[in-house]
């Protein structure tokens, strides 16, 4: 059902008819805005209410499968989520795993939030939490790290639309009013310093603006005072209280401060004309945008509307503004606007010509403005850390304890192996440590490394993308490191003999087989090295299908019951579960059958041991002949009959190190043993 047939099919966006069917009503999806699939969402009287559209055309990341996961997500206008909806995906852990409605569950979740709300996947850690703009949305345990993905992706695309389509959206914290501060300014100091901005145009520059035009002699007035004024604008920024109450009349600042939306909301700016332009026009309605006044900043427009208020000026301010044409309009900070931030504010001249359906032509005047810092606080920006920081942060414990295991074990299996493996209690000292892999790094920190992420960095070397996707799971990307690591130092047994967790239940399977008087099955010399191929054909097979039929490879993967035995303990589908099961009984009679003659892993893993820098088990030149012991007692089969160590099949069990180091079971010492005590009774006889 979620199968993505290959990475360039899915860029694809869905056809109008498919997403249509994500839509609920009373809301429709309307025309197409671009060729990325990017729709018009309609209300139910057909205006425009936001956008629709999917993650994977404009954000393909890449998930753990190598294939993006596609999520549809509809913003209404001021760039909330109104849903998010999930449409394809191939992550591993909820195809034939964890329940999947968990995954669609996730992105109910972003309904109502903004793109400027900080979003976080997880849960807080560290201190200073109350309070904070953080938003945590609750992860899927075990999917976290395919959520944190999803996630990325919703806002990736988000943004992309909202910078494109949505002018004015930010995710920046803009500047607001310090309603503490005080400072006692004059008119003549709010001019001075820029506070209070003029901008004239004389009948003469406005004549000359339409000059040539249809509308040249449309102005009487113009042509009989060219040195009067057409426009005297004064603009004023009256959200910082100190400025407000220097421009306004006692009561007008009482009732601007009273106003609760600008107060909380928005950033009111005071506009006065003291000419003949006006501000707008007879067809006005209040507490609209005005059909003469725009405004932008950073290229994008500004949402700036009528706030409904009449307003008296302060004494102070020249008589000739009193009498002028007023307006106070605000625009939502919320939007992205920053009153500290140089903002243009257009303002149109209109003319008309005729009387019986008049021509209306117009032209642009523009001011620009900022208002001073000293008046506004900018609040500390609250920035989700890097998602992989999150997912160290989240792990923090478990991976302190993980890397005190691992440089545990690397150091004794580097300086004291022989040690170790000399040692009387070696085997229950050796199930102690796969007892912890299982339940610790298996069941708890899900390190059970797969098959599937060696495919996913294969596949997205094929189809382009980054490769970021590996840090969302710092748990299981410590284990591949420590057994890349491994490769150099000791070939493919670190991973496979020490620290695969189902590796781990297959031994115990084989040692409670032998508990309970199993008879056991150990294949000839030939039937072994052919069944060893195996594995690597399970290999090609699945490198295959990357390139021939990728969807498919979401099951073939399942030829690992890692998802099964390990990730979902046992709780999945029957066929799954029986599969898994009869796995470990198999390991009963045929020690470790899985991981020798199928394991898709463990054939890179052996590959991978060609990296191997060392020969680390001492040889002596007796082993293979005349002394076959070790080859003998080697469970793998990893040793050749003239002693030489196969490592690429090796899975460092220590069996044969323990007999290359015991006196009483290796043939050299027993025969060098006996040697020196037949000489040291030749040598009594002589004395005597």
């Amino acid at each position: 059902m979620f199968a993505t047939a290959s990475l360039s099919a899915a860029e694809e966006p869905l056809s109008r008819d498919v997403l249509e069917s994500y839509i609920v009503a009373p809301m429709s999806l309307g025309e197409a805005v671009n060729d990325k699939g990017v729709w018009q969402l309609l209300n139910s009287g057909g205006g425009e209410a936001g956008f629709v559209f999917e993650t994977e055309p404009l954000a393909p990341l890449p998930g753990f499968s190598g294939a993006a996961i596609n999520l549809l997500v509809v913003l209404d206008l001021d760039g909330r989520f109104i849903d998010v909806q999930l449409i394809s995906h191939n992550e591993p852990i909820f195809v034939s795993g964890l329940p999947e409605h968990l995954f669609f569950d996730f992105f109910k979740q972003y309904r109502g939030h903004s793109i400027s709300d900080s979003l976080v996947v997880g849960t807080p850690y560290g201190a200073g939490i109350e309070g904070s703009a953080l938003v945590y949305l609750d992860g899927v345990t075990k999917g976290t790290a395919s959520v944190r993905i999803a996630h990325e992706s919703i806002l990736a695309a988000a943004l992309q639309v909202a910078r494109e389509k949505m002018s004015g959206i930010t995710t920046g914290s803009p500047g607001l009013p310090k309603a503490d501060y005080v400072e006692e300014l004059s008119w003549e100091e709010l001019v001075e310093q820029g506070i209070v901005v003029r901008k004239t145009v004389t009948n003469a520059e406005i004549d000359a603006a339409f000059a040539g035009t249809l509308w040249e002699d449309d102005d009487p007035e113009a042509k009989d005072d060219p040195e009067g004024l057409y426009l005297d604008l004064w603009i004023v920024d009256v959200g910082a209280p100190s400025i407000a109450k220097a421009v306004l009349s006692d009561e007008s600042f009482e009732g601007l401060q009273s106003f609760m939306e600008i107060r909380d909301t928005s950033e009111p700016v005071l506009l006065v004309d003291a000419a003949r332009h006006g501000l707008v026009t007879e067809e006005f309605v209040r507490n609209t945008a005005p059909d003469l006044i725009s405004a932008e900043q950073g290229g994008f427009p500004i949402a700036f509307r009528d706030s409904d208020i009449f307003v008296e000026l302060d004494d102070a301010v020249p008589e000739a503004l009193h009498s002028g044409s007023k307006l106070v309009i605000r625009t939502d900070r919320r939007l992205g606007f920053d009153p500290i931030s140089e903002w243009k504010l257009q303002i149109k001249a209109l003319r008309s010509h005729g009387s019986f359906k008049p021509e209306i032509g117009s032209r642009t005047f523009d001011i620009d403005y900022v208002a001073p810092e000293r008046f506004f606080t900018r609040p500390e920006v609250f920035k989700p850390a890097p998602p992989w920081v999150d997912a160290l942060r989240n792990r923090q414990t478990d991976l302190i304890i993980l890397g005190v295991f691992l440089v545990g074990l690397a150091g004794l299996l580097t300086f004291s192996m022989n040690a170790l493996a000399g040692q009387r209690f070696f085997t229950p000292v050796r199930l102690s440590i796969l007892a912890f892999v299982v339940v610790f790094v298996g069941w708890w920190g899900q390190g059970q490394l797969s098959i599937a992420t060696p495919i996913a960095i294969a596949r997205t070397a094929v189809e382009g993308g980054s490769f970021g996707f590996l840090l969302y799971d710092p748990f299981s990307l410590v284990i591949w490191l420590a057994s890349l690591v491994g490769f150099v130092l000791w070939g493919r047994g670190l991973f496979c003999g020490w620290l695969c967790p189902f590796g781990a239940l297959q031994e115990f399977a084989h040692h409670l087989g032998r508990l309970i008087g199993l008879p056991q099955i150990k294949p000839n010399a030939v039937w072994d090295a052919r069944l060893k191929y195996l594995k690597y054909v399970v290999l090609a097979g699945l490198v295959a299908l990357i390139f021939t039929f990728p969807s498919a490879l979401d099951k073939a993967i399942e030829v690992e019951p890692f998802k099964t035995a390990i990730t979902t303990f046992f709780v999945r589908e029957w066929y799954y579960v029986a599969y898994a099961v009869s796995l470990l009984v198999l390991s009963m009679v045929l020690f470790k059958g899985f991981c020798r003659y199928l394991c898709p892993l463990g054939a890179v893993m052996a590959l991978g041991g060609l990296l191997r820098a060392r020969d680390w088990i001492e040889r002596r030149v007796e082993c293979g002949s005349p002394c076959q012991l070790c080859r003998v007692k080697c469970n793998y089969g990893a040793i050749k009959k003239t002693g030489e160590i196969e490592y690429s099949e090796c899975f460092q069990c220590l069996d044969c190190v323990t007999i290359h180091d015991d006196a009483t079971q290796c043939v050299p010492l027993i025969l060098e043993a006996k040697g020196r005590r037949s000489r040291l009774s030749q040598i009594r006889v002589a004395v005597d």
